[in-house]
């Protein structure tokens, strides 16, 4: 298998040509969370590609923040879900690769429509007490932007998580400070997210979402913790636009796509490791 880190920036390239081809999507949050998902597919979780909806005896995920499915629709092609080349389909006319991950286009990876934001905490706390239910003893991971935790369903899960004791459940955080209006901090601070969760009777763990090593040491930890009457919580901090310089931490990168010559420029700073599509 090729190295994890060489995964990574073949999948941030990937995000940027998907996006430049259509002049529509949302690359920053997409590359910031690109090592997440190569750690969590390609490390971490116990998945199979030929892909059975139930996902009896695998490792379940759900993507909250749908918007950044540019990230996810690569990550899963690149794991063998579908060909590669469908990525150059992305967001055009009867792709199956739709802007926010849908379910009626039976795309293989994909469980649940997303991109209504703070409804995937819920979904992924269903699909962990349905585990419960079936005696499987596989795990149920999910992702969530910070600016998603605006909204207060996130909150009235998190409550439930806790209370109804799902510790089978595994939510990361990207916390990279940005939401499409501007610095989180601008719109509507956050405060320390982690103190939330912990007060809201959550275990938490926090890494750094752009250094692969920690980042699957913590996923490690986390699983560590898993069934002990607790869901755990990681909060990542990322950088937004990560591996393309002119993008980092800005958050106009949040749902605008590059031009010609930016995407050239973000091109020669993402190698080619395992063949674009």
């Amino acid at each position: 298998m090729p190295e994890l880190k060489d995964i990574a920036t073949q999948i941030r390239r990937d995000i940027v040509r998907m996006v430049h081809a259509c002049q529509s999507g949302h690359p920053g949050g997409s590359l910031g969370c690109a090592d997440f998902f190569t750690a969590l597919y390609f490390k971490i979780m116990k998945h199979d590609p030929a892909f059975n909806m139930d996902g009896k005896g695998e490792d379940l995920f759900f993507l909250s923040n749908g918007h950044i499915s540019p990230v996810f629709y690569a990550t899963l092609a690149r794991a063998g879900y579908f060909p590669v080349q469908e990525l150059s389909t992305f967001r055009k006319l009867n792709s199956r690769l739709q802007g926010h991950p849908a379910t009626h286009e039976h795309l293989p990876g994909i469980r649940v429509a997303s991109g209504s934001l703070g409804q995937g905490m819920s979904v992924a706390i269903g699909a962990a007490l349905a585990k419960k239910l079936n005696n499987d003893d596989r795990l149920v991971y999910s992702l969530h932007g910070d600016g998603e935790l605006d909204e207060g369903q996130n909150w009235e899960a998190m409550m439930f998580a806790a209370h109804h004791k799902v510790d089978n459940l595994i939510a990361t955080v990207d916390w990279n400070g940005q939401q499409i209006d501007g610095p989180t901090y601008q719109v509507m601070s956050l405060g320390d997210i982690r103190q939330k969760f912990e007060a809201f009777g959550w275990v938490t763990l926090q890494a750094n979402g752009n250094d692969m090593d920690e980042l699957i040491a913590t996923m490690n930890e986390a699983k560590a913790l898993t069934g002990q009457g607790k869901p755990i919580g990681i909060m990542m901090h990322s950088v937004m636009g990560k591996g393309v310089d002119f993008m980092e931490g800005h958050h106009e990168w949040h749902g605008i796509a590059p031009n010609d010559e930016q995407l050239k420029k973000a091109l020669e700073q993402l190698p080619e490791t395992l063949g674009d599509y």
